[in-house]
């Protein structure tokens, strides 16, 4: 029996996305899908919640709940991870309430920034003991990652787990929809092409019937920004540098060193940047989930339509041989994004068929965005630089060259900083010398 294992099953509502999906898809009936979880009241509500799934789909699938993380993967031919390490509280709290000290403010902090760092610094390991379980009880195994921080983690899993693992995101398959939904335009026959890095990707290309349509979206977008609207960070980025990015506002708002600045408070108002928004959702969903559990866990009626998830088409893809196009996070590997360094992670459309993924060579990006891209990549690869060899310098390096945090802090305020997070997180952490 094939089998697909889901690593963070307790995440309830995104697995019924996935699985779900998986259950609904007529290539994968009569696979196993092993669930993983460390907390096992949130792993019992999601076995209970997919079997009331299978049942009302009628699937031939087969649910398991492991409580051995080796034996959930042994075997396996596809992997999932949608874990978080130290959740809301203590370890996103810790994220944002020790930068605040240094007045250093944060919207989302779960990429790159002060926050992105450290979110990967305790992740990291997680993530490398499971590749070690891969290697020994499912080699072969495809590592579907939907974890933050999306393109460190996908590159220290391809390149140091030893793991053949391709990075997922949503913001590239909304990225056209959201942008002409915000703008009054109609998406329907456009064509589009999307590279850069994981959250900073790039609208290279939109067209409809050979027509460039960046003129009328940037005439638009000029109008747009005359009155207060949520995706203000995105069109000043589009209109400045040339091209829309994937990634929301919210998030792009702390990539860059223009937005939020102690000494232009009026940035924060003008921009309509939401501080401290990622504490404020993790609030609510704890809240939500309250009101939600008893209805997604115990409903025995539930229902499912298939979402527009990638995991089940790339599975689907995979076992039918029919070819499926993703946007893909992948090492960028003999520079499929030429002016962007062959050690980072990148993402670009991607063919999925029986003989895994097949990433599309890009080219060179204007070499504006793949400058901005570069500020980010900085950042990525000290950290993974920091993780593998347990050298606290790394981390003061990772921090100093983050564009936010270096616009903010002084070096002498950046290096403290980063000495009280590795203090807050305490055995979150590993020992770093």
């Amino acid at each position: 029996m094939s089998k697909i294992t889901f690593l963070g099953a307790g995440s309830t509502v995104f697995a019924k996305n996935v699985l779900g999906d998986c259950m609904l898809t007529p290539a994968l009936q009569g696979f196993e899908i092993a669930l993983y979880d460390i907390d096992p009241v949130r792993l019992a509500d999601s076995e209970r919640m997919l079997n009331n799934l299978r049942r009302t789909s009628g699937s031939t699938c087969r649910i398991l709940a492991y409580s051995d993380r080796k034996e959930a993967l042994r075997g396996a031919k596809y992997v999932v991870n949608a874990i978080q390490v130290g959740g809301y509280d203590p370890c996103t709290i810790t994220d944002f309430e020790v930068p605040k000290k240094y007045g250093l403010r944060q919207t989302i902090a779960d990429t790159v920034g002060i926050g992105g760092i450290f979110r990967n610094l305790r992740t990291i390991p997680v993530m490398l003991d499971f590749a070690r379980d891969i290697r020994e009880v499912c080699p072969n195994a495809w590592f579907l990652n939907y974890t933050n921080p999306m393109a460190v983690l996908t590159n220290v899993m391809n390149t140091h787990g030893g793991v053949q693992t391709v990075g997922l995101c949503h913001s590239v398959q909304v990225c056209v929809k959201d942008l002409f939904a915000n703008l009054g335009m109609d998406p329907a026959g456009v064509q589009s092409k999307i590279a850069g890095i994981n959250h900073m990707a790039w609208l290279l290309e939109v067209t409809k019937d050979g027509v460039d349509l960046y003129p009328e979206i940037k005439r638009r977008a000029a109008e747009k920004q005359k009155e207060k609207h949520h995706d203000m960070v995105r069109l000043e980025m589009m209109l400045r540098f040339g091209y829309y990015i994937t990634e929301s506002s919210e998030h792009n708002a702390e990539y860059h060193p223009y937005f939020i600045k102690r000494n232009y408070p009026e940035l924060i108002e003008r921009f309509n940047i939401p501080l401290d928004e990622y504490p404020r959702r993790c609030v609510h969903q704890i809240e939500q989930w309250k009101n939600m559990r008893d209805q997604l866990v115990n409903d025995a009626d539930l229902t499912h339509v298939r979402s527009h998830e990638y995991a089940s088409y790339i599975f689907e893809a995979m076992e039918t041989n029919r070819p499926f196009k993703i946007g893909g996070n992948v090492m960028n590997t003999g520079g499929l994004i030429s002016n962007l360094p062959r050690e980072a992670c990148v993402e670009v459309p991607c063919l999925v068929d029986a003989s895994g993924v097949t990433p599309t060579h890009v080219g060179a990006l204007p070499p504006q965005c793949a400058a901005l891209n570069r500020t980010n990549i900085n950042t990525q690869l000290l950290t993974i630089e920091a993780a593998v060899t347990g050298k606290k310098e790394h981390i003061y390096h990772a921090a100093m060259l983050d564009p936010h945090t270096a616009a903010e802090l002084s070096i002498d305020d950046i290096v403290s900083l980063c000495d009280d997070l590795i203090e807050a997180h305490g055995s979150w952490l590993p020992k770093f010398h």
